[in-house]
């Protein structure tokens, strides 16, 4: 399953329990948002008590909310979700230091995380 390049967008997030060692996805209720995505994904993770955050990008609203509730956030590598995994868990995975700006939306096709949004820096 490849990894979704924005982390607002994304239809679904896997949660992965480290102690039960279960995975189940969380549906994205945030994606289709017309503004403030990032901050309503992020909430969406933090009530969902989520410990560690996997993403390629994370935009600075999101970045906020998370680390506001002491969620770490590593940067995922050009593998998919499972192997990211498996790289995280073997402390194989870099902190997310590069935040990008928050951006603007519009919508064309994105193939990639079967969104219809492109970003634009402001």
């Amino acid at each position: 399953m490849n990894i979704c390049p924005s982390f607002a967008r994304t239809p679904f997030y896997l949660v992965y329990d480290n102690e039960s060692k279960k995975e189940e996805y969380l549906d994205n209720t945030a994606a289709a948002s017309q503004g403030g995505a990032g901050i309503i994904a992020a909430q969406l993770l933090v009530d969902d008590k989520i410990d560690v955050v996997l993403t390629p990008r994370c935009g600075k609203n999101s970045a906020d909310v998370l680390s506001a509730a002491g969620i770490r956030l590593y940067k995922t590598q050009s593998l998919g979700a499972e192997e990211n995994l498996v790289k995280y868990l073997e402390g194989n995975l870099d902190k997310l230091d590069n935040i990008h700006p928050d951006s603007i939306y519009v919508v064309i096709e994105d193939e990639s995380c079967n969104t219809k949004r492109k970003r634009r820096n402001r």
